[in-house]
């Protein structure tokens, strides 16, 4: 369940896409220089409601390769975007508050989308009235008819 003002809301499935990556080279606490670690990670989280209304959030994640040692280090190259996702879930799932903040941001786009303007059902003439005081605008003069 995810909480919006005070309201309970049906939870969310929320799916994950990477979106960019940077690298550079970093040394690790063994003095390794680890060639293309990633250290910025931009992705997107798509929630869907029950209904299949489905909403966004587009996040940042930064990481560091300083304490990863070269056996456990993963080339570029070799990368698949379930590796670098499980390391972004892990960030949101360490992070209750920042998870919630995702969820309810998706809710509330969500919500934004399902709502519409709808006429009152007792108004009968959608125009109101002019006041009393305020005269009906002057209709132009057609030049072509001169």
């Amino acid at each position: 369940m995810v909480k919006l003002n005070g309201e309970q809301k049906m939870a969310l499935t929320i799916e994950y896409k990477v979106t960019s990556l940077k690298v550079k080279d970093q040394v690790n606490s063994e003095g390794v220089t680890l060639s293309n670690a990633v250290c910025q990670t931009y992705w997107k989280a798509f929630g869907t409601d029950a209904n299949g209304n489905v909403g966004e959030f587009s996040g940042a994640t930064p990481f560091s390769a300083e304490s990863v040692p070269a056996a456990n280090f993963k080339d570029f190259a070799s990368l698949a975007e379930e590796d670098v996702l499980e390391w972004i879930k892990s960030v949101v799932d360490g992070d209750e508050s920042y998870k919630a903040h995702i969820e309810a941001q998706i809710q509330r786009q969500i919500d934004t989308e399902i709502t519409k303007d709808a006429s009152m059902p007792w108004a009968t003439d959608v125009t109101p009235p002019l006041p009393a005081d305020v005269a009906e605008p002057a209709a132009e003069a057609d030049p072509a008819a001169e």
